[in-house]
């Protein structure tokens, strides 16, 4: 009552004013208020998601809400293969066989076509919708898979986020390499060669860098001998980490004193295996460490 009493004393602008101020006010509460609710409904409408694969895993939490994820792989939190190891340790941890999946209810599982069969057959004849991701092998699989796991978390506009953040680190990598010819052979343990049809053949060539498995007549990946490596002789070798202590025979080859003359530091590119594990929005950071790599050994 007092606020239409002072109302009656002030002129009919001043009364005028005040009015459009207050239902303003109200407006802009009952916007916020409507805006709140919808934001509400939208968060309800999204699928609460599992993953039991390491490599679903990292673009699930990439492109998911958190609240949306209610668990992941064994893996997830293993630093050596997760990109988003540290990231992992905010959600359940399942143990990758159909038991606990089933508890949780998910509205949607992600997992990969290589994990076990019969737990993904588990899941499908309980009634679980299932969405398998193959192994990524180019860019464009890459790309796609990034796509794929947006719209099934509904949130298709960070995927494209995520694609532009990888054409932006490729366009880089491809000024740095430009005029470049070098051959570069991806090396991992026991003598394992990364061929054309991996993710890190993938950006060794989108990059315009040869991979040198080719010249020793391996296509999708194999192993390679001690002799063959060193009479072949590429420019660089790709490893995944840089010591100089072998910590099992695994790695001891990438130590041999013939490989360690003919490839000192200098002649070695080191990318983290968590970069190269998997496809997808890791791939742009693995280029800048590329980029970085070759400023380093004077590439």
């Amino acid at each position: 009552m007092a606020f239409f009493a002072r109302l009656q004393r002030l002129g009919a602008g001043a009364r005028s004013c005040i009015i459009d101020r207050r239902m303003g006010g109200l407006a802009a509460a009952v916007l916020a208020l409507s805006v709140g609710v919808v934001t509400q409904a939208q968060a309800a409408d999204l699928p609460r998601v599992a993953s039991i694969n390491v490599c679903t895993d990292q673009l699930l939490m990439t492109l998911a809400d958190p609240s949306q994820i209610l668990g992941l792989s064994p893996y997830a939190r293993d630093a050596a293969r997760s990109w988003a190891a540290a990231e992992a340790t905010k959600y359940r941890r399942l143990s990758g066989e159909a038991e606990d999946v089933l508890m949780l209810r998910p509205d949607l599982v992600v997992a990969s076509l290589y994990m076990k069969r019969t737990t993904r057959e588990l899941l499908k004849q309980q009634g679980m919708r299932i969405a398998e991701f193959d192994i990524a092998k180019s860019i464009d699989d890459v790309k796609g898979q990034i796509r794929r796991m947006g719209d099934l978390v509904g949130h298709p506009d960070r995927a494209e986020a995520q694609v532009a953040r990888l054409d932006a680190a490729i366009a880089r990598a491809r000024e740095a390499v430009a005029r470049k010819s070098y051959r570069v052979l991806a090396l991992s343990r026991r003598g394992w060669v990364s061929g054309d049809d991996s993710v890190t053949g993938a950006l060794l060539s989108i990059t315009g860098l040869s991979n040198a498995a080719s010249g020793i007549d391996i296509s999708s990946g194999g192993f390679a001998k001690l002799e063959t490596i060193v009479a072949d002789r590429p420019d660089f070798i790709l490893i995944s980490e840089g010591r100089d202590v072998a910590e099992d025979e695994g790695s001891a080859l990438l130590l041999h004193p013939a490989l360690e003359k003919l490839y000192p530091p200098s002649r070695r590119i080191v990318i983290p295996e968590d970069f190269t594990v998997c496809g997808g929005p890791m791939l742009a950071d693995a280029l800048d460490r590329l980029v970085a790599e070759l400023k380093r050994v004077g590439g």
